[in-house]
């Protein structure tokens, strides 16, 4: 099995900060334990200590910018072939500083310390090979569950509530006669909403596309709820190719309509916002609050869900999903990191509203 792309490989990517420091401070506690064992007269021997986290950091280090450098390589070989040159490679560094190490501290000429070289490579073999199987299984996981939110986005796309679609054709035949080109435009704008269900090959798209999709389906219910509906939009420019999982906004958006304006004779107002603050680009979403908060509650539910969901398989703990309920104001708010699509190619929607 070949890994072609690198951002599959199951060794994670050693050019970061946070992955060195994580393999540091392992191999510091490491170095601490065997301290402990090797001291005889007092809790800790602190000359072993120090001599062999000076050996194990350094060797850690280089190990570690040799396996960045030689990422790409490794990255499309099969595993069991990645996995033999990590183990060479990182043997061969260990043999490096252990004979290095060795002529500084004995330098007895003629004299080979084979034994302490033979122990230090190894236990270097038995802690590659436990660090690359947690490594193996990590990625096995983390491949798992994004299958899995893909199977789950999938089937929200799929999504299309039966209520909208029966409203949507009825507000369409009512049209047809009195206002055509209105009743095309609006065919135009359910057709885009059944194509966007049905495209499940992004995992990624541009806030604008999501936008478009979220005023397609508006466009829709105004012909429906007419002045009853009432919109609000506040789009800070500049962000429109900020990445975000499709169909994470416009069932938010169903939801306030659904639940927020649909019940109420008078209507309400629905206000999308679009920020910026710092590293992170936050989208709102307000509706009148429902009059039963379990209603609210069950309505909500699933689309939250999936929503967070998504949000932590695609982002991590910088996405972050809240949602409020002040007064008779009803509040969904998304955090997303800052992060951009203008390296990929997506096709843009027909229509723009």
């Amino acid at each position: 099995m070949n890994k072609k792309d690198s951002g599959n490989f199951y060794v994670p990517d050693l050019c970061r900060v946070r992955a060195v420091f994580m393999l540091l401070i392992t191999s510091e506690l490491l170095v601490l334990v065997l301290a402990i064992v090797q001291a005889q007269d007092s809790w800790i021997d602190w000359n072993y200590f120090g001599l062999l986290s000076l050996f194990v950091q350094w060797t850690t280090l280089t190990s570690a910018a040799l396996i960045c450098l030689l990422r790409p390589r490794l990255a499309r070989m099969s595993i069991s072939r990645a996995t033999t040159a990590i183990v060479g490679l990182v043997l061969l560094d260990v043999l490096a500083f252990s004979l290095f190490a060795d002529s500084v501290l004995h330098p007895q000429p003629g004299v080979a310390p084979w034994h302490g070289v033979a122990k230090k490579l190894l236990l270097a073999l038995l802690i590659v090979l436990m660090v690359l199987r947690y490594f193996y299984l990590q990625h096995q996981w983390q491949e798992q569950r994004e299958a899995e939110m893909q199977a789950r986005l999938t089937s929200l796309q799929a999504r299309i509530q039966p209520h909208f679609l029966f409203n949507s054709m009825n507000t369409i035949a009512s049209l047809i006669a009195s206002n055509p080109e209105q009743a095309e435009d609006a065919v135009l704008d359910l057709s885009e909403l059944f194509r966007a269900s049905l495209r499940t090959d992004d995992q990624l798209i541009p806030l604008n596309r999501e936008l478009e999709l979220c005023q397609r389906y508006l466009a829709i219910e105004s012909l429906r709820l007419g002045e009853r509906l009432r919109l609000e939009w506040d789009i800070e420019p500049g962000l429109g190719h900020q990445a975000i999982p499709p169909l994470t906004l416009q069932p938010l958006v169903e939801n306030a309509i659904y639940h927020g304006i649909q019940p109420r004779p008078e209507g309400g107002t629905v206000r999308v916002e679009v920020s910026s603050k710092g590293h992170f680009v936050y989208l709102m979403v307000q509706n009148p609050a429902p009059e039963s908060t379990e209603r609210q509650h069950q309505g909500n539910r699933v689309a939250l869900s999936n929503t967070q969901a998504r949000l932590m398989a695609l982002f991590g703990e910088p996405a972050v999903l809240k949602h409020s309920r002040q007064g008779r104001t009803y509040t969904v708010t998304l955090r997303l990191p800052r992060r951009s699509t203008n390296n990929r190619n997506y096709n843009q929607p027909a229509k723009a509203q």
